[in-house]
């Protein structure tokens, strides 16, 4: 079993992910990467962020919080069970903790903190350095499966696995290192997988786009490769791509502008604006082309 070299090479949301008026909410894991910017509140299952990630709203976590180093959050942080906080992480309200807290040196937090468990003020290990030497240890004894199986908690879990109502059966929701969500713009230098039933702000600028079916975006897709929106979806906002293909599934429709080399349009699509097609163009193509 092969593990991917890097679990944060592309922006991934999950199934069902909604924006609530200030809030980014999942169902899912919760994975940043380092030196981002978010700013929404984040609400989900475990949230896990490396070293100077910024949060613009509250944090609030089912299950464990790991925030390394000089992460910034401007509202409250929940905890439904233990917190790991690095060195110089400021919290901007107040911190609630069910289970254990594990702090470094320097932590700020303005509005006092409970913990029902125990406090252990130090430098608890990063979480980047954590999870790799603890992948490194399981992969030493041998324990492939073991390994991959951790990986794939905080990653994504492999399609079609698993029940998908169940937490093993639920990918996480990963923003890669650099990368800002805002309900303004999300921006990523990498590919961007959104899964089905989502509805977000802002607009979408990646390397390349795959969307599910059913979404609702209320923004403009661009990329400089290829993008494929699901079946049912509606974009509120131009589709451009400078040097990909677009490929729109039955149903679907864009309220703005398509622009694109290549273009396949399913049966049913609607385009409120205009079409721009330097190469091929197919109308009315009976597969689906949802992704998966």
């Amino acid at each position: 079993m092969q593990l991917r070299s890097d679990p944060l090479s592309e922006l991934r949301v999950p199934d069902g992910t909604t924006v609530e008026e200030r809030d980014l909410v999942t169902a899912s894991d919760v994975f940043i990467g380092g030196q981002s910017t978010v700013d929404f509140g984040v609400r989900g299952r475990t949230v896990i962020a490396g070293e100077r990630v910024r949060f613009g709203g509250d944090i609030e976590a089912k299950g464990d919080c790991r925030l390394d180093m000089w992460c910034d959050v401007a509202g409250n942080v929940l905890v439904g069970e233990d917190a790991y906080f690095g060195e110089r992480v400021h919290v901007g309200g107040r911190l609630m903790v069910s289970g254990d807290l594990d702090i470094g040196d320097d932590v700020s937090i303005e509005e006092g903190f409970e913990a029902s468990g125990w406090i252990v003020i130090r430098n608890p290990m990063p979480t980047v350095v954590f999870l790799f030497i603890y992948l490194s240890q399981l992969l030493r004894l041998g324990e492939e499966e073991a390994a991959a199986d951790v990986l794939e908690e905080v990653t994504e879990a492999e399609s079609g696995e698993g029940d998908s109502g169940g937490e093993n059966g639920r990918e996480a929701l990963v923003i890669p290192r650099g990368g800002h969500v805002s309900d303004d713009a999300w921006r990523v230098s990498t590919p961007a997988v959104v899964g089905d039933n989502c509805r977000l702000h802002g607009n979408l600028r990646a390397e390349s786009i795959e969307a599910g079916g059913g979404n609702e975006i209320f923004g403009s897709l661009r990329a400089r490769e290829d993008i494929t929106i699901g079946s049912g979806s509606t974009i509120h906002g131009d589709v451009t791509t400078r040097k990909g293909s677009i490929a729109i599934a039955p149903g679907a429709r864009v309220l703005g502008d398509v622009s694109c080399s290549d273009l396949d349009l399913g049966l049913d699509v609607t385009v409120d604006g205009a079409i721009r097609a330097r190469g091929e163009v197919t109308i009315g193509r009976d597969d689906d082309l949802s992704p998966g």
